[in-house]
C-alpha cells in the first residue's frame, strides 16, 4: 500500500477563501477523499500522526467549532447542527469519490453529516466508516458520560501520556472544558430508531477495545443492505497511530466500495 509519509504540518496551511472547516486546503489531484472528524474533546490535529494521502486517496482532518484554531467559536450544539454547518463546508470538496471516517462519538459527527448530505441531494459518499461507536439508535453509550471532572482529567492525561507526552495542567483544562460540551452534545443525542442510509457502512471493531464490544456494534446491522464488519488488531486510541489496516480499510472505503 502507497502511503505519503510526510506529516501534516501542524494548524491550518489555507490561504484566503478557504473553509475553516478543514484543517488544510484538499488538493485538486487526488482521486477521492476521506473526510475525518475528531472526537470528544479534541480537533483536527488528533490526525497529526496520519499521512496526507493514502495513495492516490486524500486525508481531509474536519476541525470542528470551539476547539483549536477554533476555539473562540461557540460550540456546534447537536450532531444535527454540526451536520448542517459541515455540509455547507464540505459540500464544494464532494466533486470525487469519498468517504465519512469517526471514531467513537465521532462516528455520530460523520452518520449525521451522511444524513444530511443525502437530505439535501448531493452526491453522496461511497461509504461510512465507524470505529469503536454503537449504533445511533443506541444512543447515548459513552463512559466518559457519568464520570467527575477529575476522572475526566485522569483519562485525558493517561491519554497523553500514552501518546509519549506530558499532560500539561492548562492544557488538560481548556480540553476539559470543550469535553464537556461534546458530552453535551451525546447525552442529548437521540434517534427513535435505526435509520438506514443508501450507500455503505463499514464497522469497525478493535481487537484489544474493552470500552465496545462486538455485540454492542451490531446494531449497525440495521442501517443498509451494504453493512460490513471488519476487526483490526490493537487498542480503543490504535486508530491514532494511522496503522495499516485501517488506512487499507478507508482506502477500500473510497476505492473499491467496501473492504478487505
Amino acid at each position: 500500500m502507497d502511503v505519503t509519509a510526510d506529516p501534516p504540518a501542524p494548524g491550518v496551511t489555507a490561504g484566503a477563501g478557504f473553509s475553516r472547516w478543514l484543517l488544510r486546503r484538499p488538493a485538486d489531484d487526488v482521486a477521492g477523499r476521506v473526510f475525518c472528524f475528531p472526537y470528544s474533546g479534541v480537533g483536527g490535529s488528533m490526525f497529526s500522526a496520519w499521512p496526507h494521502r493514502i495513495g492516490d486517496i486524500e486525508i481531509c482532518p474536519v476541525q470542528l467549532p470551539g476547539r483549536e484554531n477554533r476555539i473562540r467559536e461557540p460550540h456546534f450544539g447537536t450532531y444535527e447542527q454540526l451536520a448542517v454547518e459541515a455540509v455547507e463546508a464540505l459540500a464544494p470538496y464532494l466533486d470525487r469519490p469519498y468517504a465519512l471516517f469517526g471514531h467513537c462519538a465521532a462516528a455520530l459527527a460523520a452518520f449525521e453529516t451522511a444524513r444530511e448530505i443525502v437530505s439535501r441531494g448531493l452526491p453522496a459518499p461511497r461509504r461510512l466508516v465507524v470505529s469503536a461507536q454503537v449504533a445511533p439508535h443506541h444512543c447515548p453509550h459513552d463512559r466518559f458520560l457519568d464520570m467527575t471532572d477529575d476522572e475526566l482529567s485522569d483519562e485525558l492525561a493517561a491519554i497523553v501520556v500514552a501518546r509519549g507526552g506530558t499532560p500539561h495542567p492548562m492544557l488538560i483544562s481548556l480540553t476539559l472544558q470543550v469535553l464537556h460540551g461534546d458530552l453535551d452534545a451525546n447525552r442529548r443525542y437521540r434517534i427513535p430508531a435505526p435509520a438506514p442510509l443508501p450507500f455503505g457502512t463499514t464497522v469497525v471493531r478493535w481487537s484489544e477495545d474493552a470500552e465496545v464490544t462486538s455485540g454492542q456494534l451490531q446494531g449497525w446491522r440495521e442501517y443498509g443492505d451494504d453493512v460490513k464488519f471488519t476487526l483490526l488488531p490493537g487498542c480503543h486510541y490504535a486508530f491514532l497511530d494511522a496503522p495499516p489496516p485501517l488506512l487499507e480499510t478507508l482506502r477500500d472505503a473510497v476505492a473499491r466500495n467496501g473492504t478487505t
